[in-house]
Formats: structure tokens, C-alpha cells, sequence
């Protein structure tokens, strides 16, 4: 008996996934080397549920702060991109930010009162758009990679393919942040 309400629990479970996801495999990604195609995939995945979530806040929910320590929404998406868009030139282009991209992407660096402050009275489609942006740049510069680029160290025991696991990792954990955020706006 045990095993049929686990089983059937686990039904619901894959059910209610396909539903509000599609699909629930993971497959490389067309365009890419097998492992990268595969991250590439997860990225994708992640990155579209939390547009899913968010795409259709308003102002207000956008930039809403359920304490004087949280982070709006807002500033959790510019986040996300701004960990992206760091982890793209030093991995992908081989680079440091320029001064230009080091102002405007720090901001979003570290989560904190100034980051409070200056991350709010934008739409939510002006951070899902530079996130986007962001975006297309990281699929292009993996889309020239192969998987033993993907295996190379960067320094001692880091290599390519852990810093783009940390960046999935990272949108994994916002997007539970996200959620929190949410289910905190005033009803």
C-alpha cells in the first residue's frame, strides 16, 4: 500500500511538472559540444522560469522590499545577470570588466543598502532585458567552446565547467529567493 502512495504520489508530482514546465528532460543543446550543451540547457531552463515568475510584475512588485534587509526582485534579476556578465569575461574572454563595466554591473554585486537604493524604479522588463542581453553574449562565447575548453582549469582547482555550474547554482538559489519575495507582496 505504501508503495502505490508513492508511487501515485510521484505521478501527481511529474504530472504537475509537465504541466507548468513542458518537458522535464535535460538534453544538449543544438550548437554545442555535448557537456556544454547540457549546462547551456539547465541555464536556459533556470532563466526561463524566473522570467515565468516575474514578467508580468508591476512597478511595485518589482521593487518591493518586505524588510529593511531584503532585496526587491529587481535587484535580484540585475544580480543574476550582473554574476553572468562577470563570469563571461573572465571565462569567455579571457578579460577583467573594463572601469565602464565594473560601475555599472557592481551595483549589483553585492546585495546591501546602496544596492537597495539605486536598484529600484525600473520596470521589471529592463532587468529581464539586460539579462537577456547578457544572455545572448554567454551563449555565443560557449557556442565557440568544446568540452575540453569546459574541463581546463582556470587556476588551481577551479575549471570552466565548475564556474558555470556556480552560475546555474546561483539562479537556482535566487529564484527560490524570488519566489519568497513574492509571496510576500501585499495582496
Amino acid at each position: 500500500m505504501k508503495n502505490i502512495k508513492t508511487g501515485i504520489f510521484l505521478l501527481i508530482c511529474l504530472v504537475s511538472l509537465s504541466a507548468s514546465h513542458g518537458q522535464n528532460e535535460l538534453r544538449p543543446e543544438a550548437g554545442y559540444t555535448p557537456q556544454i550543451g547540457t549546462m547551456v540547457a539547465m541555464l536556459e531552463d533556470l532563466k526561463g522560469r524566473i522570467e515565468e515568475m516575474t514578467r508580468d510584475l508591476t512597478q511595485a512588485e518589482t521593487d518591493y522590499l518586505f524588510d529593511a534587509d531584503a532585496n526587491s526582485i529587481g535587484a535580484l534579476i540585475m544580480h543574476l545577470a550582473a554574476n553572468e556578465a562577470y563570469y563571461q569575461v573572465q571565462t569567455l574572454e579571457g578579460r577583467a570588466w573594463t572601469d565602464e563595466e565594473a560601475a555599472f554591473w557592481m551595483i549589483a554585486g553585492e546585495m546591501n543598502e546602496k544596492t537597495r537604493e539605486q536598484l529600484k524604479g525600473k520596470p521589471i522588463e529592463y532587468y529581464l532585458e539586460l539579462w537577456n542581453e547578457v544572455r545572448i553574449k554567454t551563449l555565443e562565447g560557449l557556442r565557440a567552446k568544446d568540452d575540453a575548453w569546459f574541463d581546463a582549469n582556470i587556476e588551481e582547482g577551479i575549471n570552466n565547467h565548475y564556474v558555470w555550474y556556480h552560475v546555474m547554482e546561483h539562479s537556482a538559489n535566487h529564484m527560490g529567493q524570488i519566489a519568497l519575495v513574492k509571496n510576500r507582496l501585499p495582496k
